[in-house]
């Protein structure tokens, strides 16, 4: 019984390694396919998967116009603080007090670009965006304020 099952491990390990050296084979014999690409030299023509996440960003119209209400919805759904929406309360023509983003601060060495923060807004004003290079030198370059100086609400977002 013993013996048995030993044998079947070493054959099962055998034909696995047999299956990855086919591989690695085909691909040392069939070296006219790009495999791996050179990161620094493509930047150019360097096409990230549509589902990757890089950072977190607040897209703004070309009047400088967000979607974000100040719900902190998204604030609420990051597991480790990355985000932290700042409000304050703009007064409408009407007179009456309304509640306004007043900073939107992500600290993107803190964030594991797990997308909860996004799923999470209501008015979908943050999106994943597809940078990937953040090598700074000073770590206070990490934290980043999303939304532009003196941005406003679009109309019409509730």
């Amino acid at each position: 019984m013993f013996l048995t099952d030993y044998i079947k491990d070493v054959t099962g390990a055998v034909k696995s390694l047999a299956t990855g050296m086919k591989r690695t084979l085909y691909y040392f014999t069939h070296h006219k396919e790009i495999i791996t690409q050179e990161y620094p030299d493509n930047r150019d023509t360097l096409v990230l998967p549509e589902r990757f996440k890089g950072e977190v960003v607040m897209p703004h119209d070309e009047k400088n116009e967000h979607r974000c209400t100040g719900c902190t919805a998204c604030e609420l759904a990051c597991p480790n603080g990355t985000i932290k929406v700042i409000t304050k309360f703009d007064i409408s023509p009407e007179g009456k007090k309304k509640k306004a983003i007043d900073k939107l601060v992500y600290h993107l060495e803190l964030c594991t670009m797990c997308n909860l923060c996004v799923e999470a807004c209501p008015s979908d004003a943050i999106k994943m965006a597809q940078t990937f290079e953040h090598s700074v030198y000073d770590r206070k370059q990490l934290t980043k304020i999303l939304n532009h100086p003196g941005s406003k609400i679009m109309e019409g977002v509730e």
